[in-house]
């Protein structure tokens, strides 16, 4: 079994002890028992979660105030905005990058404590942990939102081009961001020592993916930039997007099948 790490004391081992059997239950696996090496590895996904988390919310505030310099009326056409958010955004994807490294680290460490690995272990593709729904809903949510900022650059109101191109700039990041994340989803070692710890591992990974395709930073961002600026049918084409989006989002999260259900559909074909 992994050893405990040695800086955690033991209130806090218990506490994520008690949050890995809620998760545990919650995906339908009460009859598998928390172990340390679960519960640390659950422990570190939250806090990674939580960090990464930060990250499209700087993206947004620092569109924002790159924006200011287009809504004062004044020199719209300035570069240096533009540059300090592309700088930014190269930050970003530095930090996110590290993140991943952290918590790929973690897991490697934790697999090399192990008494024996999972007979016949498996690497689980793009189409198992993403699904192609969801890669086909994240597909279409980019090139709406590309869509958005390449019709506000055809606008010739120079403030609406200058606001498009920080838009553009957000967009690309956020893609790039999300990329590296789903990269270190599909090569994160697989870290399991029996048949339940291996669904567990494919359930994590799933729900991440999952959670990937949620676009808030592509809703959002066009509408803290551009709306009210552009023209009147460019707001309503925003507007539609999100609501159309949104009820796509939704449809998929009632008929899709659970991230257990396809994590056991998964270890059914090993």
């Amino acid at each position: 079994m992994a050893n405990e790490p040695p800086d955690t004391s033991p209130s806090a081992r218990a506490t994520d002890l008690r949050l890995a059997d809620a998760w545990l239950a919650r995906h339908g696996l009460s009859g598998a028992r928390s172990t340390p090496l679960l519960a640390s590895r659950l422990a570190v996904r939250g806090r990674a979660r939580l960090a990464a988390a930060t990250i499209p919310a700087l993206l947004i505030v620092a569109s924002a105030l790159a924006a200011v310099p287009a809504f004062d009326g004044h020199e719209p056409h300035r570069p240096l905005p533009l540059l300090a958010l592309t700088a930014l955004v190269a930050g970003l994807l530095l930090a996110q990058s590290l993140l991943d490294w952290w918590v790929r680290r973690v897991d490697q460490r934790a697999g090399a404590t192990l008494s024996r690995r999972a007979a016949h272990p498996i690497q689980p593709s793009w189409r198992a942990v993403l699904g192609l729904p969801y890669a086909v809903f994240a597909v279409a949510t980019f090139a709406g939102a590309m869509a958005l900022a390449g019709s506000a650059l055809a606008v010739s109101d120079p403030t609406v081009r200058q606001l498009a191109v920080v838009l553009l700039i957000g967009l690309l990041g956020v893609t790039a961001i999300t990329a590296v994340q789903l990269r270190h989803l599909l090569r994160r070692p697989v870290v399991a020592e029996d048949e339940e710890s291996l669904t567990a591992d494919v359930i994590m990974r799933v729900e991440d993916a999952r959670d990937l395709t949620t676009p808030s930073v592509q809703w959002s961002l066009p509408m803290v930039l551009l709306f009210g600026a552009a023209p009147g049918w460019w707001s309503a084409a925003a507007v539609a997007n999100v609501v159309l989006g949104m009820v796509a989002c939704i449809a998929l999260r009632f008929r899709t099948p659970s991230s257990a259900t396809v994590a056991r559909q998964v270890m059914s074909v090993r």
